[in-house]
């Protein structure tokens, strides 16, 4: 199965193991699914979680974050952007989540903002589910 995460599952999962989204990255690392990820998203990924808010509410020092992103890289499946399928959602800032989603061929793409996600996954042939559910999923 292959799956896309949105940057808010990763802050999710980093902040917080009692939620799903904490272990689905570690379903993700151990190789349960195929984590596709492109670049402008993994720029993304390092964006949110080097933000000083971020570091101030987690207590996690910039090295672990560092270290945490570098296994991510080690462990996504990277996803070329050939097309472009912009613009397909209300929030501008959600478009690459999709647009890496489309180009990873990509079953899921998970996310905590599925009401800002809208419909516009399943005209690709993607399911939009939260970490919750794409944890069911993948069990």
């Amino acid at each position: 199965m292959r799956i896309v995460l949105d940057a808010n599952v990763l802050v999710a999962g980093v902040r917080s193991r009692t939620g799903a989204s904490n272990p689905l990255l570690i379903a993700g690392f151990k190789g349960r699914f195929a984590w596709g990820c492109s670049v402008p998203l993994f720029y993304e990924y390092e964006d949110v979680l080097n933000r000083a808010e971020f570091l101030l509410a987690t207590g996690i020092p910039r090295s672990e974050i560092a270290t945490f992103l570098t296994d991510v890289a080690g462990t996504v499946e990277p996803v070329e952007l050939r097309f472009s399928w912009r613009p397909q959602l209300r929030d501008a800032g959600d478009e690459m989540v999709l647009e890496t989603a489309i180009n990873a061929r990509a079953d899921l793409l998970v996310t905590h903002n599925i009401r800002d996600v809208g419909a516009a996954p399943g005209r690709f042939g993607i399911d939009c589910l939260t970490p919750a559910d794409a944890l069911r999923r993948i069990a």
